[in-house]
C-alpha cells in the first residue's frame, strides 16, 4: 500500500490535482451547504453552463478562458438574482440565462481561428491538466470565501433557514443573496477546471447533501463535507490513476456511490 501511494504521488501533475482538490474540497464544503439550504442547486447548474459563454468569448479573443469564464459566471449570477422575481419566475430566468451562455459559448467556439484544443476539458474536466500557478489561484479564491463566511456567518445563517425574519430585523437579505451568487459563482468557476461545465453541481451538492444526512449542527455539517470532498477527490484520482479512466468522472461516481449509500443507511 505504501509503495502504491509513492507511485500515485511521484508525478508533480499527480501532486498538483491532489493539492487543487483538497482545496475545492474546502471550497464544496463551505459553499456547497449554502447551495443547498438556500435551494439555489439549479441557479448554481445555470451559473456553470452560462459561464460557457465568457470562456468561447476568451477563445476568439486569444485571451485566458477561465478569466472571461469568472466573468460570464458572476454577469449570471448577478443576473439571475436579479431578474427573477414577480414578472419573472427564478426557474425561467434561468433558463434563459443559461441556453444564452451555452449558445454564445458555442457561437464563439465555432467562429475561433484553429483546434480548440482545451474545450473537451472544460465541458468534462481534467483535474491532471491544473498546474500550480491554478492551485494557487484556486487556494487564494477559497481563502476568499471563507473570510467572507467567517465575517457573515449570522448573516448567511439566517438567510439561509429565515429571511423573512432576517428582513424584519433589517438585514440586507436582497444583497446578501447577491453576495452568494456571486460567491458560488467563483467557486462553480474553480470547480470547471477540475470536474467540468457538466458535472460542476455534483462536486458542489453531493458531500453536503452526505454530511447533512449524518449531522445536526451547520458547522458540523460543513466539516462533514469538506472531509468527504477531500475523499472523494483522493480515491477518485487514486482509482483513475490504477484504471487509466478519467479523473473527473471518477471523482463524481465516488460521490454518487457514497451518497446513494448513505441514502440507504439512512433510511
Amino acid at each position: 500500500m505504501i509503495e502504491l501511494q509513492l507511485d500515485f504521488l511521484q508525478y508533480d501533475f499527480m501532486r498538483s490535482a491532489l493539492a487543487a482538490g483538497l482545496a475545492a474540497s474546502v471550497l464544496c464544503g463551505i459553499i456547497g451547504i449554502y447551495v443547498i439550504l438556500n435551494r439555489i442547486v439549479f441557479i448554481s447548474d445555470g451559473i456553470a453552463h452560462a459561464a460557457f459563454g465568457g470562456i468561447g468569448l476568451g477563445y476568439f479573443l486569444g485571451q485566458d478562458p477561465l478569466a472571461f469564464g469568472i466573468g460570464s459566471a458572476l454577469v449570471t449570477a448577478f443576473g439571475i438574482g436579479l431578474v427573477s422575481g414577480r414578472r419573472v419566475s427564478e426557474d425561467t430566468a434561468i433558463g434563459v440565462f443559461l441556453a444564452t451562455g451555452m449558445a454564445l459559448g458555442i457561437m464563439f467556439m465555432s467562429l475561433s481561428k484553429g483546434y480548440v484544443k482545451d474545450l473537451f476539458g472544460f465541458l468534462f474536466g481534467n483535474i491532471l491538466a491544473v498546474t500550480w500557478n491554478d492551485v494557487f489561484l484556486i487556494l487564494a479564491l477559497t481563502l476568499a470565501i471563507l473570510v467572507l463566511v467567517f465575517l457573515l456567518y449570522k448573516e448567511f445563517l439566517i438567510l439561509s433557514f429565515d429571511p423573512v425574519y432576517g428582513e424584519a430585523i433589517g438585514l440586507p437579505v436582497q444583497s446578501l443573496r447577491l453576495l452568494l451568487l456571486g460567491m458560488v459563482a467563483f467557486s462553480v468557476v474553480v470547480l470547471i477546471k477540475i470536474v467540468g461545465i457538466i458535472m460542476v453541481i455534483a462536486l458542489l451538492t453531493i458531500p453536503g447533501a452526505i454530511s447533512r444526512q449524518h449531522m445536526k449542527s451547520l458547522a458540523g455539517i460543513m466539516a462533514g463535507s469538506v472531509l468527504l470532498g477531500a475523499v472523494f477527490v483522493t480515491i477518485g484520482l487514486l482509482v483513475s490513476y490504477l484504471l487509466d479512466v478519467p479523473s473527473g468522472a471518477t471523482i463524481i461516481l465516488t460521490a454518487a456511490v457514497t451518497f446513494f449509500l448513505s441514502t440507504v443507511i439512512t433510511r
